[in-house]
């Protein structure tokens, strides 16, 4: 029963809006992990994302095992390549580079993960993965060789999602790229969502409450949060103070 991806279906089909954590396993040390999975637990997060651009063999499964200790939520592969795959997580996004065009990570990445793949107990959920231009470099450019699409061209970019559903993709993601500079713009956002028929989940740049509530009121089923959990302890404490002021 594939039931993380059904999970996000039927959320995102009633309107109810999804919250990722992204943890990066070169970036979070396992002494600080029992601790700021505390927090997720008590926050309105519904999944926690791993992987990285870059990220040494080995890491992914030790962070993922740390993370299994506090937690109940679904612990869901973000993989940069086929090493960060491990048995221990209970979904992995099978992530195909769509908006560029290096066949490394459109399919080359992906073969080299089937071996693992296929003997192991792990839903995997086909995914479009669209980078956009948020005003800075980012580890996937530089890894994937491949540039952003701007956000200036929402045509492409909408034709891009579509293409992702056409060819099977259950969730389409559009990602600005960690520490970027600026979103997803909200019109983007809204185009993307009003044309396709699949969950819409929108990562990057968003580093505030209100950048957090217009990607959902713009269409977003679920956003991806990394880097403003890292910088600011206090965003989780942030975000369900207003959480509790939309439900009074």
């Amino acid at each position: 029963m594939k039931a993380i991806y059904s999970h996000i279906a039927n959320r995102s089909a009633r309107g109810e809006k999804l919250l990722a954590v992204l943890i990066d396993p070169d970036k979070m040390q396992l002494p600080s992990v029992a601790a700021f999975i505390r927090k997720v637990n008590c926050s309105s997060v519904t999944h926690i994302f791993v992987g990285g651009s870059w990220v040494e063999d080995g890491k992914t499964e030790a962070v993922v095992a740390e993370i299994k200790k506090y937690t109940i939520l679904p612990v869901i592969l973000f993989p940069g390549g086929a090493n960060q795959i491990t048995p221990l997580a209970d979904g992995l996004l099978f992530l195909s580079l769509l908006s560029g065009r290096n066949p490394e990570y459109l399919i080359g990445q992906q073969l080299k993960a089937v071996p693992k793949l296929k003997n192991i107990p792990i839903e995997v959920i086909p995914t479009g993965y669209i980078l956009i231009d948020g005003g800075t470099e980012t580890s996937t450019q530089k890894v994937s060789q491949t540039g952003p699409l701007p956000p200036s061209d929402a045509e492409t970019i909408v034709n891009t999602s579509l293409a992702g559903q056409y060819l099977g993709m259950q969730l389409i993601y559009l990602e600005a790229g960690s520490g970027a500079k600026t979103p997803v713009p909200c019109e983007v956002i809204k185009k993307v969502a009003e044309s396709i028929s699949i969950p819409l989940v929108v990562g990057g740049g968003i580093r505030s409450v209100d950048a957090l509530e217009n990607a959902y009121n713009a269409g977003a089923a679920m956003v991806v949060i990394g880097t403003a959990f890292e910088n600011d302890a206090d965003f989780f404490n942030k975000i369900e103070a207003v959480s509790h002021q939309s439900k009074k």
